[in-house]
């Protein structure tokens, strides 16, 4: 009976009596109304195009982020006394332009390009700075018709100097731009396009593809000293190419991931083969999305993937939202989608909308000198840097970074709210230009 008794009082205290947080009941504080709500794509979310894109001007509102492959040979002058020797005008021209259409940039250095002739007019030149391929001893590999995709040069990993220049570039590159706001995110990795596989080519590790020793030592450099969220592609998850899902320790870092082939026919594994969704089991284990950011492009496989998965019907079974949501998408290149019929500037907006963060404020109370919010995140991802709630110029020492969705959030911010227009999300890693906006419909206490 006693215990009987003492189950029906704990059921009275937590279940019959409302218990108020300290928090937000403390004498003095007031509660504000406030009405607000998402109005565009926030930044650093949504559907990506290329800043060569010929409507890029009609989509800009629509996107928030733009992708560009990036050569490691056109900012690299040469290596006096030992110090590499930069002209970064090259990349300053990609950035600027981008930064003219309110966007920030995804960029992703390469080396190897299949057929492409952007380096020095042969078709499938590599990356590699001159210097380094003027050095004797240096010999690159060739394929005349890598993966039926065209002429394909291989950088020559055997070589000590590429090797050391390799880490030393992002080095180099995380010291001038790692707090610049123009650029959103980095892709990075090995072989063609740097999405860690030579289809179509003999794999010789350490010779046409960096060893895994040397992967390692990357990777792990890498994560040291560059801040700007980075990602690479779901196709590390192969063990032939990588050491990373057998590596505790590199499976432990923050990356996120990029798949190339987003949404094709047999995406999924109950679609067919589902490489793609199994790649994202092993280096993903399902949670990696919620410490890196997670991206990529939809599908090129065939010319119907980028000109209909907007469709809001689906795509082989998918709608967009759902393949999003799946995969916890913050990004997803989409350049060919304006040439569908479902590619509008509407639905562009719609679906960049259903991707990343969104904040929402569920209460806001203040005491004239100290403003406390409980904030939660309504999307599909967090946001990967940092983040601010402020009222004017003071802003809390809470970050929003890393908020999961659906999780909340007690924030302080040391000022009083005197309207609800001065509280505002404030980030050093976006545009002057950009606004991080967030829903909010609170009622005041009528004091």
């Amino acid at each position: 009976m006693k215990k009987i008794i003492t189950f029906l009082f704990l059921f009275i205290i937590l279940f019959g009596c409302r218990v108020e947080d300290p928090f937000f009941s403390e004498e003095g504080f007031e509660a504000i109304a406030l009405n607000s709500s998402l109005t565009g794509v926030q930044p650093m979310t949504g559907l990506v195009m290329w800043p060569t894109h010929s409507q890029r001007l009609k989509y800009a509102p629509s996107i928030s982020l733009e992708f560009q492959y990036c050569l490691p040979c056109r900012v690299v002058t040469g290596k006096v006394d030992g110090k590499i020797q930069y002209d970064w005008s090259y990349l300053e021209t990609i950035l600027n332009d981008i930064q003219s259409r309110n966007h920030q940039a995804i960029i992703r250095f390469r080396y190897e390009y299949p057929n492409n002739t952007m380096v020095d007019g042969t078709a499938g030149s590599t990356a590699v700075p001159k210097y380094i391929k003027d050095m004797e001893g240096y010999n690159e590999t060739f394929n005349k018709n890598a993966g039926g995709d065209g002429p394909t040069y291989y950088a020559d990993w055997t070589n000590a100097e590429l090797q050391w220049f390799t880490k030393q570039f992002y080095t180099d590159f995380a010291e001038r731009y790692n707090n610049d706001p123009r650029i959103g995110f980095v892709e990075l990795g090995f072989g063609h396009w740097s999405e860690y596989h030579i289809y179509g080519t003999r794999l010789v590790l350490g010779e046409n593809f960096p060893s895994k020793d040397y992967q390692k030592e990357f990777l792990t450099h890498v994560s040291q000293v560059l801040t700007i969220p980075w990602a690479i592609s779901i196709d590390a998850a192969d063990a032939g190419y990588t050491p990373i899902v057998a590596d505790e320790s590199l499976m432990a870092l923050s990356f996120g991931l990029f798949d190339d082939s987003f949404m094709h026919e047999h995406h999924e594994i109950k679609q067919g083969d589902g490489y793609n969704e199994r790649c994202w089991n092993k280096i993903g284990q399902d949670t990696r999305w919620q410490r890196g950011v997670c991206g990529g492009e939809v599908s090129y496989y065939t010319n119907f993937d980028q000109r209909n998965f907007l469709n809001p019907n689906g795509m082989y079974g998918w709608t967009w939202e759902a393949a999003a949501s799946k995969y916890h998408i913050t990004f997803m290149i989409s350049n060919d989608a304006p040439g569908g019929v479902y590619g509008t500037v509407d639905r562009f907006k719609e679906a960049s909308m259903a991707t990343g963060y969104q904040f929402r404020v569920l209460k806001c109370i203040t005491n004239g000198q100290e403003t406390r919010l409980s904030v939660t995140n309504d999307g599909i991802a967090p946001i990967y840097r940092d983040a601010y709630f402020a009222v004017g110029d003071i802003q809390s020492s809470t970050s929003l970074r890393g908020l999961l969705p659906q999780d909340t959030l007690k924030v302080v911010v040391p000022a009083g709210l005197g309207s609800a227009n001065d509280l505002q999300i404030v980030s050093s890693h976006i545009l002057p230009t950009q606004q991080i906006e967030f829903v909010a419909q609170t009622e005041s206490d009528g004091k």
